[in-house]
């Protein structure tokens, strides 16, 4: 009876171990897995982060990209607003410079046709002189000192000093101090020349015209082809040819009549 006693006693107690270790079941363990650390808790979070953005991020960032497109084409058309401003600026100087050009030769016309009429009125009452041809001051003399002298150094600015300026100077101031000097058809031509070369064609027609004058000048036959030259170079033809015309049939035997025929050729 004791070993069955025993015997129950035993088996009560199995069954109660076996309850416990059914209770509380030993944890599983993966040994290939690296333990939870801090790093692991890192990539959690940034996955959390790198989550879709919301509807307001959205249009956060497309306002900003729109207000940084304007910026930029706002400063294109600022710069292209420069430009054009910089442009309009030249175009109307350039208007004006052309008005002023057209002035000019309207003017000159003016004067080669006063030109005209005063050369036409003095052949009219003179015959044509002989004419000399020549470079040089041939045949004029001057017994007055300080007329030779102011004429000379006037010259020797063009031929030895090349002060064009300074000799335009000099012959303006020459025919005010000497009005009725024997050099004054010599010093309306060289400032005829003058003027020429620098394209002040008004002032050097009425310089060539006052040679023109002036019949027994040996420049006159030349004045008159160069008066010819302004009107070509103004685009006058017409009244070109009748400068060279006339150079042609009232110095026939001159060097200029000859230049002036080649010209009527060209």
């Amino acid at each position: 009876m004791f070993s069955n006693t025993k015997r129950a006693v035993t088996l009560t107690l199995l069954a109660s171990a076996a309850n416990i270790a059914f209770a509380a079941p030993a944890p599983v363990s993966d040994l290939n897995s690296e333990p939870v650390t801090a790093s692991v808790v890192n990539a959690s979070q940034s996955v959390v982060n790198a989550a879709p953005e919301t509807d307001v991020q959205r249009l956060e960032r497309l306002l900003q990209n729109r207000n940084r497109v304007q910026l930029q084409m706002q400063q294109q058309i600022d710069q292209m607003s420069l430009e054009i401003a910089e442009l309009r600026g030249k175009l109307e100087r350039n208007s004006y410079d052309m008005q002023q050009m057209l002035e000019r030769q309207r003017e000159l016309f003016i004067e080669l046709d006063r030109v005209r009429g005063e050369i036409k009125s003095v052949g009219n009452t003179s015959a044509p002189a002989a004419d000399v041809d020549s470079d040089a001051d041939k045949g004029v003399y001057s017994t007055n000192v300080d007329e030779q002298t102011a004429y000379q150094n006037a010259v020797d600015m063009i031929l030895k000093k090349r002060d064009y300026a300074g000799a335009i100077a000099a012959f303006i101031q020459f025919q005010k101090d000497f009005p009725d000097s024997s050099y004054a058809a010599n010093a309306s031509y060289w400032l005829g020349q003058l003027y020429f070369a620098q394209k002040q064609d008004k002032e050097a027609a009425k310089s060539f015209a006052a040679v023109v004058t002036y019949r027994d000048s040996n420049k006159r036959a030349d004045a008159l082809v160069k008066l010819g030259d302004i009107a070509a170079r103004n685009n006058y033809q017409a009244e070109a040819k009748k400068f060279y015309q006339q150079a042609i049939d009232e110095h026939p035997g001159s060097a200029s009549a000859k230049v002036a025929k080649s010209k009527l050729q060209e």
